[in-house]
């Protein structure tokens, strides 16, 4: 079951609290979760979820207040322990209290399985919080594709192998730059290559057109 519900990773940007409106009040930054599409066929994974932080008891309120419309009422969540250092068995949020469970080999360490009662079941990818906005909207829109076939480690594996590719590139283009590349781009700017002389021999010699007298 999906719902569509985005928000974009540079959101809180455009939201920046160095030039607040003079009416506005302080409020909670925005929700970073990215869903697949209403209607689309159940894939492993129904979106993607952006915490600030690690602690469920601060970021729990915030999820549920924005899925409870949309799935119905979640009355339970269970993580993997691996990447969260403390799993509270109780959570309360608005109007009610959502139930934490934890599974170590059973459930993928990067995703949030969600129940709600009698409605269905949910899974979502866990960003890490400390992930760059970059990498971040990646695994946002490759997690909420619902054609999207790949498991929430898959996903991250995949997200870190192009990291490393584009820091490598972005080594190669220093390096490049450091030595004068990009001067070498210029073709006015590159040497003109030298042809290696070919030693004729006495058959191209007779072979060859007289030329004009006097040369």
């Amino acid at each position: 079951m999906t719902a569509a519900i985005s928000f974009s990773p540079t959101l809180e940007d455009r939201l920046s609290p160095s030039s607040p409106s003079p009416s506005s009040a302080p409020s909670s930054p925005p929700l970073r979760l990215s869903l697949a599409p209403v209607g689309a066929v159940p894939a492993l994974l129904d979106g993607a979820w952006w915490p600030r932080s690690r602690d469920l008891g601060a970021e729990l309120p915030a999820l549920t207040a924005v899925l409870d419309p949309l799935w119905g009422r979640i009355t339970r969540v269970t993580v993997n322990p691996t990447h969260w250092p403390v799993v509270p068995r109780k959570v309360p949020v608005a109007g009610h209290v959502v139930k934490v469970g934890w599974f170590l080999a059973e459930q993928d360490p990067h995703e949030l399985l969600l129940l709600s009662y009698r409605v269905g079941r949910w899974n979502l990818l866990v960003i890490p919080p400390q992930t760059d906005q970059v990498s971040a909207a990646w695994l946002m829109a490759a997690a909420s594709d619902p054609l999207g076939t790949s498991t929430a480690s898959r996903l991250m594996e995949e997200e870190a192998r192009l990291r490393t590719v584009s820091e490598t590139d972005r080594a190669v283009e220093a390096v490049w730059d450091t030595e004068g590349g990009h001067g070498a781009r210029d073709p006015a700017a590159l040497p003109r290559p030298r042809i290696p002389a070919v030693a004729a021999t006495d058959r191209d010699r007779s072979a060859a057109p007289a030329g004009p007298s006097g040369m």
